[in-house]
Order: structure tokens, then sequence, then C-alpha cells
């Protein structure tokens, strides 16, 4: 199992005896289906409805886990319409749109179970009204939409390559006049470049990069073996290729990892992180490669580049060379629904290399 889901696993069992008996089972339900990180989401997301409820006058339940089947049959569509509202208009905090959709869905969710599937002992549903059954909940993004908002904000063509040369190198010789972070790029320019190489030339995920220890690595056969997101078969590892780009990078920093980190026998992960004061390096964290990448980004001239956006300038350039089931499989989406972006965001590429070429060839 990933760290992450280990440490979601955790906090799912610590939170899940706060909540109401029927979430207990219908959390119990899921679970064969879903992540402990999906799970610990839905927890979340009925703590803060339950609250609200409590808080609005609409049960009389001293806690979370006391709120009752009735509550919820008895709650009226102006209840939604009001729950719906503090999440948008709320002063601290307020939501966005994709959060209030997912919070209405997990709703939702329990809704249809209580009412459509789970019984009493006489093999009645347990919830006799169900009111989410009335709510509509639109589509947010659509593939079209979200890569109208990628364009200009990804690397393409040439810029992938000079995006790791520049932490390779010119990094440094921008910030050499700060001693601090000249020293920092230094230490960590080989293995920060690597991991830019490695999504840039595979499409993981940051979660998945975080996730990775030594023994996933098969550099000789261009291959990692992750744990997929979605994927809740514990036992398995996916295996996914990397692009020959990357090879020369990986090596380099393996010959690098133990000595340069003080890494421990220990240690599993890849990536490791040397704190300041530390005696033995340690995993990276999936803030500390986030922060990384921005730091990079900003300094190359891609404000708005982050670690995801990486993920995405590898699809739309793999896409360019594949077909969308390829692109799918390589990128662990679930449908190809979602691989649908890098359809839109390579026919503009497309149109503006065609576009490009065509000026070079028109006579001056």
């Amino acid at each position: 199992m990933s760290i992450q889901k280990t440490t979601d696993r955790i906090n799912l069992d610590q939170r899940l005896p706060q909540m109401p008996w029927f979430v207990q089972q219908f959390i119990d339900y899921k679970r064969p289906d879903l992540s402990p990180s999906t799970l610990l989401e839905y927890i979340r997301d009925y703590e803060s409805f339950f609250g609200w409820l409590r808080g609005e006058g609409l049960s009389v339940a001293a806690s979370n886990a006391e709120i009752t089947l009735l509550d919820l049959e008895t709650l009226h569509m102006d209840s939604i319409v009001g729950y719906r509202l503090y999440l948008t208009t709320r002063a601290e905090k307020a939501n966005t749109r994709v959060t209030v959709s997912r919070k209405l869905s997990a709703l939702r969710s329990l809704f249809h179970y209580l009412s459509q599937i789970a019984e009493d002992e006489n093999f009645y549903p347990l919830l006799k009204r169900n009111i989410m059954a009335k709510v509509e909940i639109k589509r947010i993004h659509k593939p079209k939409d979200t890569a109208a908002k990628l364009k200009g904000k990804i690397l393409e063509d040439e810029e992938l390559l000079e995006f790791v040369g520049y932490i390779y190198e010119g990094y440094g010789k921008d910030v050499e006049a700060n001693k601090q972070a000249a020293y920092s790029w230094q230490l960590n320019r080989e293995r920060d470049a690597c991991i830019a190489s490695l999504i840039l030339n595979s499409g993981l995920r940051v979660s998945e990069v975080v996730n990775l220890n030594a023994d996933d690595l098969d550099v000789n056969n261009k291959l990692l073996y992750v744990f997929r997101k979605g994927h809740n078969d514990e036992t398995f590892k996916t295996p996914v290729y990397f692009r020959e780009q990357a090879k020369d990078d990986l090596s380099l920093y393996l010959s690098l990892r133990q000595t340069r980190y003080k890494t421990p026998k220990r240690e599993k992960a890849l990536f490791i992180a040397l704190p300041n004061g530390s005696t033995e390096g340690k995993r990276m964290t999936k803030r500390a490669i986030q922060e990384m990448i921005i730091k990079y980004a900003k300094r190359f001239g891609k404000p708005y580049l982050t670690v995801h956006k990486l993920r995405h300038s590898f699809a739309t350039d793999y896409y360019l060379q594949n077909d969308i089931y390829r692109t799918k499989e390589q990128l662990g989406h679930a449908s190809t629904e979602t691989t649908e972006i890098y359809a839109h965001l390579t026919d503009k590429t497309m149109s503006e290399a065609i576009e490009r070429r065509l000026d070079n060839e028109l006579p001056q």
C-alpha cells in the first residue's frame, strides 16, 4: 500500500466512529470499491453537512454520531438549497463550484445507498424519502473548457527539454548572488532535474512520484512500477513506461542518492530529501516537490507552471504521437473522457504548427 493510502486509512479509521451508524455501514459497503483517500473525503464532506444541520437547528443531535435517519428523511428542498448557499457564500473558505459539486455528489451517494440498497430487518429501505434524488448536479468541467484553460500554461515542444536543462544549469546562474539559494540548488539540482524529467517523460502524478521506491525502478527497460490512483488492489503495482530522455537523468541521480543525501539502507524511497540539521535523508513529501517545481517555473518564465501541469505537458506531447487509448493507459485515466482534454489541446497545437510551417515555406 502507498504511503498516502496508509496514512489516509489510519485517519479514516480514527474518524469513522464519530459518524452515525448508517454512515459507518455505508463506508464499509464502499471499502472494496474505493480507496481510503476517497472514503476519507466522503467523511469530511459528511462532517461538514452534519455540522451544518446541527448549527441550523435541523437536528437536535448533540454530536454528528447522533444524527438520525429521521433527520435526513424530513429535510426540505429549501434546506438543501440553504446548504448549497452556505458552501458557496460563507465568509471563510468559500468553496469552488467543483468542490460544491463534489460535496453534493457525496451526499447523493449516501442517500442513494440508504434509500435503494440498504435495508432494515423487515427488508424495507433504511431511508423512506430521498431528498437528494431531486438535486441535479451539473457537470462542471468539459474537456474542451479544461483544455482552453491549460493553453499557454504548460510546456510545449522544445520547452520540455529546456525546462530540465534550466534546472541543471540556468537556475544556478540566476541565483548565484543568493548564497543560500545557490547552495540549495547545487546540492539538489540533479535530483530536482530528475523529478521534472521523469514526470515530463512518463506523466506520473505527484502522489505516484512521492510513493516510488528505489526498487520500483527498472532503468534498463525504462519501466516504473507504481500504485496508480483509483486502483484498489493494494498488492498490485502497475508498470508504467518512461521515455529515453529520462534514463540518463535517473541514472545520474541514482549514483548520488545514497552518499549525497545520507540515505540509510532501510529507507526505500526513490526521491530523498536531507532536511537542515538532519543526519540522514528521508522520503520527499508531496508539498516539497510541488514547491520545488513552482520555484524553478517562476525563474524559467512560466509562473503558471505547476507539478500537475508537467503531467499535462507530457500528456499533450505524448498524444501528438499516440492515440487516445494509449494516452489513457499511460496516464492511468479511468475513462477516455478525461483524456479528451489533450485531443482539444493538440488540435490547436497541430494547427499552429501547420501555420508556422506554411509561414516558413512562403517566399519572403
